[in-house]
């Protein structure tokens, strides 16, 4: 049994664009950094270990005696351990637990149950009961799904443009947003950037034109959001019934916290699943560390 308030603690949250890096002392958060991503998944293994390097290093991680980390692509035990073997040599004194990013979200809502949705980059649902049961939805990465994901909505801009050049359809708002911000003349254009040398992160940041010009009424991005939430909402359905809990929902990750009608339109969707005890998370989720700590030492 570990206590709170008498070690140091290093929390970390790895996402696809970046990682937040948190040191814990006496029950409080003491320093607090960020750092590029060090996913595996989004960057070469090399320099997700020199980015650990750094970060765990500035947050003096070779006196913790515990390091709790949330990333995102944690399917297996095998994807853990490759993380935990990259992070090990800069805090050697600790106990290392790695877990799903999702985790993160449902402890910085400030629940110990429910169901944790997290739309940034990626997306991904999970959710545990009281008897420590867990399910899981989503999350299969850009190439399979990721459903209502930042990346998935710059895709869907793309394939909205797409299909109106087929049909040999003006360009309309959505097609010229995302045109401009390519910096492209026209939509057959998008094909050879698209599978160029952009990158999935480019891509998800076009997901802000669909957003712009939702704000202005235009129905096919007002579709797209809506497309995406309903996915996000059938997928936590889909792990509310196999654990058997009906809430909280909490809404975490960048895309999900920062635009209002994605939330909007999620929250709807989930109220027609039944899931109506539903949180936009207030903090960062590497703050969920605080909460998974305390729950370690208590265990």
């Amino acid at each position: 049994m570990s206590d709170i308030h008498q070690e140091s603690i290093i929390g970390l949250d790895i996402g696809g664009t970046k990682t937040r890096g948190i040191r814990i002392l006496d029950g409080a958060v003491t320093d607090d950094r960020t750092t590029g991503s060090a996913n595996v998944q989004n960057v070469p293994v090399e320099e997700a270990a020199g980015r650990l390097e750094e970060l765990l290093s500035a947050l003096s991680a070779s006196d913790a005696g515990t390091v709790i980390v949330g990333a995102g692509g944690i399917d297996t035990d095998a994807d853990a351990e490759l993380l935990r073997r990259l992070i090990a040599p800069h805090a050697p004194h600790a106990d290392v637990t790695v877990i799903h990013d999702t985790r993160l979200i449902l402890a910085a809502g400030g629940a110990d149950t429910g169901i944790a949705i997290i739309s940034g980059t990626g997306s991904a649902v999970w959710g545990t009961n009281a008897a420590g049961q867990t399910g899981r939805a989503g999350g299969w990465g850009y190439l399979l799904g990721d459903e209502g994901s930042g990346y998935w909505f710059g895709r869907e801009a793309v394939r909205h443009s797409m299909d109106r050049a087929n049909r040999g359809w003006g360009t309309d708002l959505l097609t010229r947003g995302l045109l401009d911000y390519c910096g492209l003349a026209a939509p057959e254009e998008l094909i050879n950037l698209f599978h160029g040398a952009a990158g999935r992160h480019y891509w998800a940041d076009t997901s802000r034109v669909v957003f712009d010009t939702a704000y202005t009424g235009h129905g096919p991005s007002l579709a797209i959001i809506d497309a995406g939430a309903r996915h996000l909402a059938e997928q936590a359905a889909i792990v509310a019934a196999r654990i058997g809990v009906t809430g909280p929902v909490v809404l975490g990750g960048g895309l999900v916290t920062n635009q209002p009608a994605f939330q909007q339109s999620i929250t709807g969707h989930l109220k027609r699943c039944g899931l109506t005890d539903i949180r936009v998370l207030g903090q960062e989720p590497v703050y969920g560390v605080l909460q998974l700590a305390r729950d370690k030492a208590i265990a």
